[in-house]
């Protein structure tokens, strides 16, 4: 006879324990509190693991940890829910599997760390502190996707990823990568996308004039039901209508044209028109953070993807008016682009200038002095690429502002609510490169690389 089989009923009781403990401390994530099964088994030794659906366990283990400590049972099972609510799951498809499960471990410990209750009560490792140092000199918010795009840059020896990967172990992940119908996963990402909304909207509520570290959960909760985004259907909307020699079928009447066929033979009475009107980006403003946050890595990817975009066909006239402003506390640079190829090469041989701190006012001042001087002709916006935290100015331009942020902002940083605030990831601006080469019939090799 197997003894383990006898412990099931007691690590029921003891999830049943930490999931109402939980709720007493955490009364926001109630519903996801309560949105896993318990089921015994699963192939699961000595941990935890969850498939989105159910929450696996091993009795005797959960015994054992219980009696050595019952604080440490409460953050295995907030850990495993925190990885459901931030759709790790189902974003592990196509990453590299050992440096995903890590980034995820890494960004749920991050907020048990920093939530200060007593039930989730644990020694932070110095290990542990030493890396979310070290991550958040790269980003603001520690998320799995940050974390994950930041491992692979530094390809750390097998020994010290090992070392990381026991610092903060604490589920298994094995059933993540289980294969699963389209509808089947798209309807549990759903599911776990409607948790985390409601989660957000509490959480707001819950928590506000009070300090005991729940904004690291909703700064993450925020990111992860953050919707994704259509960046070349962004930049359209700074746009102006504009005539190009194109036949316009839409205007041309083709009763007439055939009639005219049918009376004479081979002579129209009509003839389509030689130009439409369509909606062409001709003036331009990026404007690039070159503070100490902002890696000049970041934004050559952010000035390729934008290159890609607008040399696809209907987006740019022949000959444009782009300004390039780099900016921390002060202009460092001011590069005029009067048409694709130059921005190319400017890409390509992009420097950063600059380092001190983020002052957001010297650019709108320096693009007010343009307009004024008659340096543009029908500007429409500005994309500002910053990390988002510096000084704003107070009043609204006349021009529509975006700020192009990488990574959710933390929670004290407020964008005006006159300024757009798109917040996008590196695999977003990925596809929206390859849409561009597939809508102009590019290769993407002909494109700069990300």
């Amino acid at each position: 006879m197997d003894d383990r089989r006898d412990y099931a009923p007691v690590g029921r009781e003891i999830l049943l324990a930490a999931r109402n403990e939980l709720y007493l401390h955490l009364p926001y994530l109630d519903a996801a509190l309560c949105a896993l099964d318990f089921r015994p088994g699963g192939g699961v030794t000595l941990s935890l693991a969850t498939d989105g659906e159910a929450l696996y366990y091993d009795g005797a283990y959960l015994a054992e940890r219980f009696l050595r400590s019952r604080t440490a049972v409460n953050r295995a099972y907030l850990h495993v829910i925190l990885h459901c609510m931030l759709r790790h799951l189902g974003k592990k498809k196509g990453k590299v599997s050992e440096l995903w499960d890590l980034a995820c471990d890494a960004a749920v410990e991050s907020i048990l760390d920093d939530l200060e209750y007593p039930c989730l009560a644990g020694d932070s490792a110095p290990r542990r502190r030493k890396f979310y140092g070290e991550c958040r000199m790269d980003m603001p918010v520690l998320t799995a996707e940050g974390i994950y795009r930041r491992l692979l840059r530094l390809d750390l020896p097998e020994y010290e990823r090992a070392m990381l990967q026991r610092a903060f172990l604490v589920d298994d992940h094995g059933l993540w990568d289980m294969e699963r119908e389209g509808q089947q996963s798209q309807r549990q990402d759903q599911k776990w996308r409607d948790l985390s909304e409601k989660t957000e909207t509490s959480m707001e509520t819950v928590l506000a004039g009070q300090s005991t570290g729940g904004g690291t959960v909703l700064e993450q909760v925020k990111a992860a039901v953050r919707d994704d985004v259509d960046y070349r259907a962004f930049l359209r909307r700074f746009a102006v209508p504009r005539e190009v020699l194109a036949v316009d079928g839409d205007a041309f009447d083709y009763v007439f044209y055939t009639y005219g066929l049918r009376l004479y033979g081979n002579m129209p009475l009509v003839e389509p028109p030689e130009t439409r009107e369509e909606k062409r980006i001709e003036d331009f403003v990026i404007a690039v953070d070159t503070s100490m946050s902002t890696s000049g890595e970041l934004v050559r990817q952010f000035l390729a993807c934008t290159y890609a975009i607008l040399r696809s066909a209907g987006t740019f006239t022949r000959k444009v008016n782009i300004r390039i402003l780099q900016c921390d506390d002060q202009i460092r640079s001011d590069r005029i682009i009067r048409d694709l190829e130059e921005l190319k090469g400017y890409m390509e041989n992009f420097q950063l200038a600059g380092g001190s701190a983020t002052d957001f006012r010297p650019v709108f001042d320096h693009v007010e002095k343009l307009r004024e001087a008659g340096a543009f002709t029908s500007l429409r916006g500005l994309l500002y690429f910053t990390d988002g935290m510096g000084v704003y100015p107070q009043k609204r331009p006349p021009y529509e502002t975006a700020f192009i942020l990488l990574e959710e902002p933390p929670l004290s940083v407020r964008i005006p609510p006159w300024a757009i605030r798109l917040v996008l990831d590196l695999p977003g601006l990925e596809r929206a490169v390859r849409e561009a080469a597939d809508l102009d019939g590019l290769e993407i090799d002909d494109l700069p690389q990300l």
